[in-house]
């Protein structure tokens, strides 16, 4: 029976690409619960560590069979763990020590914004007149968010310091995704692999300086459990989902499903962390949503 039902859940696409991006809503609100027992880069260095070792004995043989590929492109790869996981990890997680969980959830839907300019300016790539009204709702419903319902604040007063480290985090993850066009062709356990490792190496001197600056402290029950759960949920679990997802429906499909995460994320800061949901949030959320979907139904006529 059970394995029945593990069957029918590994075929099931939509169940998989709605438990992904559930995973990763989770995981602002897990981060804002570390901020009580982690210090932001020791926790990124902790989730990269234990994912990788938790992934190498499935590794190993994909690894051995991809090995000449991954030395041919050993700096890409590099990057892409360091620069795209690793840093928005980073600068996430520090966000969350001075904003919301709620806001750092909605401000993750700029992330198709910042991608769309990328192919724009990076590779030339043709901008329907829909895409930009949904670029600029997109942008504007992320500024109503970052200034709670008073957009005009942000040319006197600017962002607070958690919305700026966040849209920053933003930045590294559309890169990371800008990046993955050029993947070389390997199995996906053996990219996975190389991303933690890239990303442990890249954390290691972050989580160096907060060691030594003598910010660790034994982290309590609930700190251990945030930390269990950000190992394996949104950094294994999610990513298995999402790429069996990909396998059953496609990458253009099962990308509309990303879009779930600022929704899941402020539902979860509410019920779990009882966050406020304000109507700028309500409002920021709508707009960030109409406004990517504007963006994808433009891409689709292309």
């Amino acid at each position: 029976m059970i394995q029945r039902q593990f069957q029918w859940l590994i075929g099931n696409a939509y169940v998989l690409l709605i438990i992904a991006p559930l995973l990763w809503g989770g995981n602002a609100v897990a981060g804002r619960m570390a901020t009580e027992d982690w210090q932001p880069f020791t926790l990124t260095f902790l989730r990269w560590l234990f994912a990788m070792l938790i992934l190498t004995p499935f590794a190993i043989g994909p690894l051995k069979r991809d090995w000449p590929v991954i030395r041919e492109n050993a700096l890409l790869l590099f990057c892409l763990g360091a620069f795209g996981m690793a840093s928005f990890n980073l600068t996430m997680y520090l966000a969350l020590n001075f904003t919301t969980a709620i806001n750092v959830s909605i401000e993750q839907a700029s992330m198709p914004a910042m991608i769309m300019l990328a192919n724009f300016f990076l590779l030339s790539q043709r901008v329907r007149s829909l895409q930009i009204v949904g670029l600029l709702l997109t942008l504007f419903g992320v500024l109503v968010t970052t200034t709670a319902g008073e957009p005009v604040k942000f040319f006197s007063q600017g962002l607070n310091k958690g919305d700026a480290i966040m849209l920053l985090a933003c930045f590294f993850y559309a890169a990371y995704t800008f990046g993955l066009r050029w993947r070389p062709k390997i199995h996906w356990m053996s990219f996975m692999w190389v991303i933690a490792a890239s990303a442990v190496v890249m954390t290691i001197p972050f989580a160096g300086w907060e060691l030594s600056k003598g910010a660790f402290q034994v982290p309590s029950f609930k700190g251990v459990l945030v930390l269990i759960y950000v190992v394996i949920f949104p950094t294994i679990v999610s990513q298995l989902c999402f790429a069996r997802g990909v396998e059953l429906v496609g990458s253009n499909r099962a990308g509309l499903f990303i879009n779930l995460v600022p929704i899941f994320g402020s539902i979860m800061a509410v019920l779990i962390l009882g966050e406020s949901f304000e109507w700028y949030h309500l409002m920021g959320l709508l707009l960030v949503l109409i406004g990517i979907g504007l963006s994808e139904k433009a891409a689709d006529k292309g």
